[in-house]
């Protein structure tokens, strides 16, 4: 993973994610995944961006099926911020990075 993105696992995601005292951008994704790896990008320029605001992580899928079936997962890539251990927001789909930034704003303070 880039510098400002974190890798995210089943066993690392109470810690990680939940536990956070700041916002966190979760990116769902797996290896295979063409759209997946074309929002990558736009993840790396978001997390440097947003750099102390918002932890930003990726959680591979295929390797980690507790937190997608958690979180219902049922297509990737998808996006959900997580804020106090709860999911508050999610976007399917690889999107542009101003409609990401759009839902990001709306999460710090």
């Amino acid at each position: 993973m880039a510098g400002n993105v974190l890798e995210f696992s089943d066993a690392s995601f109470q810690q990680d994610v939940l536990n956070s005292d700041q916002p966190v951008l979760v990116d769902f994704w797996a290896p295979w995944c063409g759209p997946c790896k074309m929002l990558t990008p736009t993840i790396e320029a978001l997390a440097d961006k947003y750099m102390g605001k918002i932890k930003f992580g990726k959680l591979n899928t295929d390797d980690n099926r507790q937190a997608a079936i958690n979180y219902q997962i049922n297509s990737i890539p998808t996006l959900i911020v997580f804020k106090e251990g709860k999911p508050v927001d999610r976007i399917l789909g690889l999107q542009p990075q101003d409609r990401i930034a759009q839902l990001l704003d709306k999460h710090v303070g």
